[in-house]
């Protein structure tokens, strides 16, 4: 018997766990497509669903499987850890804990050293705020509006973002500064005319609706949920001075666009040239592991006198997972691999965007990192953000094997994000089916 035929004959009854998950989850935790898949494994670039279908991943978990799905150099790392020791909280110093931490006071950009692990990036973001307002002693943070923080009030409060804000969360005083997106100038300017003006506003925010002091300015190097909305070059040297001018921080979330995704370098940041004071990361760094982390320079940190816990935050398991991960990602240049392959990557879908001009509006992202924006009619300079061809995309691709995400305020922006180990062959199948995809759109 095949291992398709084997796998399709497990006795997973697709329809019932569809049933199951809409019974018995929140309407919230929604899923993808028409008819959701039920993914049953997972190899390298490729999931296989309840049917034995295979399909070619181009989102990755959410830019969360680094290295693809399932390698070995990171499950028989976890195996071996789960059988030795799997949990013991953070009361308690463990080898792949203390190892990560010093590994990553030696990868991060600038005087970052000092680490705190937790469960997910919404505790990441929510600890580095905190951390910010002990060591500054103000409140107010600048966030970015387009801009996603996580789940908690406090997340949901830093968050620019409608679709993501169930309640109106205020637990911290957060002014939303506007966002550096190009194709959608919220000051109807074009750049570079504009003298990036979405950066020097900044300054007039905080004179105007702050005391004037601020505890930091949390932003995306380039913005995931957004978007992928990717900042003119200038835009972050600009900001930074003038929030370390009023007294704040930097905050850089690297929860999406951390280790390697942003191609060349580890951190996204490291491509616009400016040092965070605190940093936070999340989903690529342990390959699917629930792992987060807050690093802050020596001061910083140090400045955090009260208690602290997590009790998830920093277990061994995900831990070795991290570092086994990172090893991979070093030892196989997979650094340089998402900046080459995010290159044919851009260039292909730049490619789609001449031939189907009146779809696709927009094309960013770096590296491996990659969006194209639908519109009514390009064409015709009808940039009304177009859902409804997003979602019938995801369709025409779904039939074709390919898995791809979404985002923007408006859910009209498909979201590219492969492992950064995908190779030439897998960008040009990819390539090929939103080509056809397109087309059969038309």
């Amino acid at each position: 018997m095949s291992d398709t035929r084997a796998r399709t004959e497990s006795g997973i009854d697709a329809a019932a766990v569809r049933e199951k998950h809409k019974k018995y989850l929140l309407p919230s935790v929604a899923n993808y497509y028409a008819e959701p898949l039920v993914l049953e494994s997972g190899q390298g670039l490729h999931l296989r669903d309840s049917d034995g279908e295979t399909y070619l991943d181009f989102f990755g978990g959410i830019l969360t499987v680094s290295i693809g799905h399932c390698d070995p150099r990171v499950t028989g790392p976890i195996k071996a850890q789960v059988d030795r020791l799997g949990h013991v909280s953070s009361l308690y110093p463990v080898l792949p804990v203390v190892e990560l931490a010093e590994r990553l006071a030696h990868i991060t950009p600038g005087r970052l050293q000092k680490s705190i692990f937790t469960p997910s990036g919404t505790d990441a973001d929510d600890t580095a705020v905190v951390l910010a307002q002990v060591f500054t002693g103000a409140q107010e943070i600048i966030a970015l509006r387009h801009g996603y923080s996580g789940r908690s009030l406090l997340a949901q409060s830093l968050t620019g973002h409608a679709p993501w804000r169930a309640v109106p969360a205020q637990v911290a005083a957060v002014k939303h500064a506007m966002s550096p997106y190009c194709y959608r100038c919220p000051l109807g300017l074009k750049y570079p005319d504009c003298g990036v003006r979405c950066a020097k506003d900044i300054e007039e925010l905080i004179q105007t609706t702050t005391t004037g002091k601020i505890a930091a300015f949390l932003a995306e190097p380039i913005q995931g949920v957004g978007g992928f909305i990717t900042p003119p070059k200038e835009y972050f040297s600009i900001a930074v001075e003038i929030v370390r001018k009023a007294g704040g921080l930097f905050i850089c979330d690297e929860v999406q666009t951390g280790f390697g995704r942003t191609g060349g370098k580890m951190f996204g940041i490291e491509h616009w040239g400016v040092e965070p004071d605190i940093m936070t990361m999340a989903k690529g760094i342990a390959n699917g592991m629930p792992l987060a982390v807050t690093i802050a320079t020596p001061e910083i940190a140090d400045a955090f006198k009260k208690l602290t816990i997590s009790t998830f935050g920093g277990e061994p398991v995900s831990c070795v997972a991290a570092n086994a991960t990172l090893d991979v990602i070093e030892n196989d240049g997979l650094l340089d691999n998402a900046e080459k392959m995010g290159r044919r990557l851009r260039n292909g879908l730049e490619e789609l965007q001449r031939r189907f001009p009146k779809t696709i509006g927009d094309v960013r992202g770096m590296g491996l990192m990659q969006a194209i924006e639908l519109v009514q009619d390009e064409t015709a300079g009808d940039r009304t953000p177009n859902p409804k061809a997003t979602a019938r995309l995801f369709e025409e691709t779904k039939k074709r094997r390919l898995l791809i995400g979404k985002g923007g305020l408006y859910g009209n922006v498909i979201r590219i994000s492969p492992p950064l180990t995908v190779d030439s062959r897998a960008i040009d199948d990819a390539l090929a089916i939103f080509g056809e995809s397109f087309a059969a759109m038309e």
